[in-house]
């Protein structure tokens, strides 16, 4: 029997909580909530966490993506605007 690496919702929270983000409900509010108050540190956990996860080779579910896309990565974009504006 095959078994595939997937990351669902839960992977995605135990991770983020992994690196220090108190996060709870699904995977699109807990992106949300992560991205909230970020600094250096944990911007760079972030960054680190979403690279991990896109070059990896476990299949990234559609809901964790989309949360991913629409939530962590424009945080990490606006936090980076806001640092050299």
């Amino acid at each position: 029997m095959m078994h595939a690496d997937l990351i669902d919702e839960l992977d995605l929270l135990g991770q983020l909580r992994a690196l220090g983000f108190e996060v709870s409900g699904n995977a699109e509010q807990a992106c949300a909530v992560a991205v909230c108050g970020l600094n250096e540190t944990n911007a760079r956990a972030l960054k680190g966490l979403v690279e991990k996860l896109y070059t990896g080779s476990a299949t990234i579910l559609p809901a964790v993506r989309q949360a991913i896309d629409q939530q962590l990565l424009p945080g990490l974009v606006r936090f980076r605007q806001s640092k050299t504006a």
